[in-house]
């Protein structure tokens, strides 16, 4: 019997091409699985940016009110289990390994690629413990992506920016048709915000889904508009058929995690599970209690062994758009001080893929940042030190160079002075390793 780890090391080798998108592959497999039509309800999650903080509040949301989740998300930080998650619970090895061969004897000459497998694997499992309600993460686009081989009672679209235009487009229109592909007839299509492409309209009227859209169809208030991420804050949500008051904010950090949390409510609302509580208590007890590492993910970190504490903050921020949205969440934060250093300096741990656009993610960090740490990513996408210093033509005096973000963090953890803050971003591929060498997950 296979590890899980020879079980990960096979499905790289499977099929030719690491991204393959399509579903008719995937959907035959899915057939001889019995997983292609769930009899559990189905949250289907997409968008440019906002979905992993929208999946978390659907979560919360679903398991405070009583039902049981399944949540699947990708990619993962530290470990492959992180993917696959039952009432909050990753699962194990075992479970993984077992759907895994249940998959490879179905799939007969069938190739599938590494994200195949995983899509498989979580509605294997999901069916098998019985859920309420799985909450899928879109990994890629939208309409051809594997999750999209079932029909979700409610699609939630966060935002349209721009991403992955190799394979979904370089127009913003473009990419929304992609991104609407999983809209489903007569079904609810949950908007994030009002701000969409037209090709996101045209979807939802052609298909006659049912638009339910941010700013109009549901909103929220907050109350304590000067510092909106204070543990004070309260803020009210106006839905479908429910309003709900004096809700705490959400324990993720930041004032977009109002508009995340609010079309999570929507989309419950919108899914009506007979079974499920939804309430004021409900709803801040799931706010309460949602976690997601590696968005505006904050830690005190000693600047040296056993020395005083320097703040770092961790987000993936790897598109134009999520680095714009990070950015205004470290100018809401104040800067940390300490005796000495009243005022702190900016230090950043990057690291950004070869097939991202660096300089623009860069532009909206830059004029908060005193010096930069660029870091090496390993793979076929990553690029060395150098290669990213050369896309982002920084003043030599403000950049030093490192083979591997555990060595930029060593790095910034030296030039740190207590009331100075460390931001780690560009990658899940960055942020996965910082939160590692920081023992903080």
């Amino acid at each position: 019997m296979r590890t899980l780890s020879e079980w990960l090391t096979l499905q790289e080798s499977v099929h030719p091409k690491t991204i393959d998108m399509g579903l008719a592959r995937v959907t035959t497999v899915a057939r001889a699985l019995g997983v292609d039509k769930p009899k559990y309800s189905v949250i289907t999650v997409g968008g440019t940016n906002g979905k992993g903080s929208t999946v978390v509040h659907l979560d919360g949301l679903l398991r405070a009110g009583g039902a049981v989740t399944g949540m699947f998300t990708s990619p993962h930080f530290l470990r492959y289990n992180e993917r696959i998650r039952v009432n909050g619970v990753e699962v194990g090895d075992d479970d993984l390994v077992a759907a895994f061969e249940h998959i490879e004897s179905a799939r007969g000459s069938t190739t599938l690629t590494f994200f195949e497998f995983n899509a498989l694997a979580a509605l294997l499992i999901f069916a098998e413990r019985g859920v309420d309600v799985a909450v899928l993460e879109v990994g890629l686009g939208g309409r051809l992506d594997a999750v999209n081989l079932v029909d979700a009672d409610v699609s939630v679209v966060c935002s349209i920016g721009f991403d992955h235009r190799d394979y979904l487009g370089d127009t913003l229109d473009l990419i929304g048709a992609e991104k609407a592909g999983i809209f489903r007839a007569g079904r609810p299509a949950v908007l994030g915000t009002d701000d969409m492409p037209a090709s996101v309209y045209a979807a939802i009227q052609s298909l006659g889904a049912r638009a339910i859209v941010a700013g109009k169809d549901f909103s929220w208030e907050v109350e304590n508009v000067t510092q909106p991420s204070a543990a004070g804050a309260r803020w009210s949500y106006k839905g479908l058929r429910l309003t709900l008051n004096d809700l705490p904010p959400s324990a993720l950090v930041g004032s977009i995690q109002y508009r995340n949390a609010a079309t999570a409510l929507a989309a419950v609302e919108a899914l009506g599970l007979a079974k499920l509580e939804l309430n004021e208590r409900t709803a801040a007890e799931a706010l309460r209690g949602v976690r997601l590492a590696g968005r505006f993910q904050i830690a005190q970190i000693p600047s040296t062994p056993g020395g005083p504490g320097v703040e770092w903050i961790l987000d993936i921020a790897h598109n134009e758009p999520a680095a714009a949205i990070f950015a205004r969440h470290v100018r809401e934060r104040p800067m940390p001080s300490a005796e000495g250093n009243p005022s702190g300096r900016t230090l950043a741990v990057v690291g950004i893929l070869g097939d991202k656009d660096a300089k623009a993610i860069a532009a909206s960090l830059e004029p908060l940042i005193d010096h930069w740490v660029l870091c090496g990513l390993p793979g076929p996408r990553g690029t060395t030190a150098e290669q990213l210093a050369a896309r982002l033509s920084l003043p030599r005096s403000q950049v030093t160079l490192a083979g591997s973000v555990e060595e930029g963090c060593v790095i910034a953890r030296g030039r740190a002075r207590p009331g100075d803050r460390v931001l780690v971003f560009g990658s899940v591929y960055t942020v996965g390793p910082a939160l590692g060498w920081l023992g903080i997950y």
